[in-house]
């Protein structure tokens, strides 16, 4: 919980964020510009991973990713996301680049045939119930298939609220209370009473560690990839606040 709170905490962030702009870069981050989200994210191999395979992008936004999956040789790939207006923009986006016919955009999954790679990229932290998504994810997955994820910041990275981190750890400084009213006061913003509501589930390493260990997958490799400029710290104890991005593969339990 956070320390700051009331109608103190509501002034005091409107007073260091009166626009709600955050600590975190506006638009595109430098290290995707001109690059490969996918390929930064889960590096060169990911073409050869999905040449030729049934690919899903769960959680797929406005489908860049999905295009350029297809465009880099996957024989089928189906987007997923709830928000229908980002879909839509999808499908546009597929038929510009001449890769519509091999492109599928969906809110939900309707079964009829299995996928050979899952991938997801920032969507871990987002995910009301995360532990369902995994469920589901194995349902749709071929037997010896696997699923590519990579998301972050994590909870307690010091940009790990997201649009509610206004300086590092602002949102561990802060109450959630507080928080929200300020978020919910800002013209144009959609009110919000709690972090979850806003989109924010609270992502941990250690939670997300615990929740494959407890689902029907397992871990192929893992990283927990630390901030650049504090890797000299980025281990027990202060794992947790050190790490910029959680990047894994995922494979169906073994069973023994």
């Amino acid at each position: 919980m956070g320390l700051v709170g009331g109608a103190y905490g509501v002034r005091l962030l409107t007073a260091l964020s009166p626009d709600g702009r955050s600590g975190l870069a506006e638009g595109v981050p430098k290290v995707y510009q001109n690059k490969s989200k996918l390929q930064v994210l889960l590096g060169p191999e990911v073409w050869q991973r999905t040449r030729g395979k049934v690919v899903v992008d769960f959680g797929c936004g406005e489908g860049e990713e999905v295009v350029e999956l297809a465009e880099h040789g996957a024989a089928h790939v189906v987007g997923i996301d709830i928000r229908e207006r980002w879909l839509e923009h999808a499908r546009a986006l597929a038929e510009a680049r001449g890769v519509a016919d091999r492109c599928t955009f969906v809110q939900r999954w309707t079964g009829g045939t299995t996928a050979d790679v899952i991938v997801s990229l920032d969507s871990f932290e987002h995910f009301d119930d995360p532990a369902e998504i995994l469920r589901i994810m194995d349902s749709m997955l071929a037997p010896t298939g696997r699923v590519l994820v990579a998301f972050g910041p994590t909870w307690y990275h010091p940009y790990g609220g997201h649009l509610f981190s206004v300086f590092p750890w602002a949102h561990l400084l802060f109450s959630e209370a507080a928080m929200s009213k300020w978020r919910s006061s800002l013209p144009g913003k959609t009110p919000t009473t709690s972090f979850r509501q806003a989109g924010l589930n609270q992502m941990t390493v250690r939670r997300f560690e615990k929740l494959v260990a407890d689902s029907p997958f397992q871990f192929e490799s893992f990283e927990a990839v630390p901030i650049r400029k504090l890797r000299w710290a980025a281990r027990y104890p202060l794992r947790e606040f050190t790490t910029s991005i959680v990047r894994c593969q995922l494979v169906k339990r073994r069973v023994s």
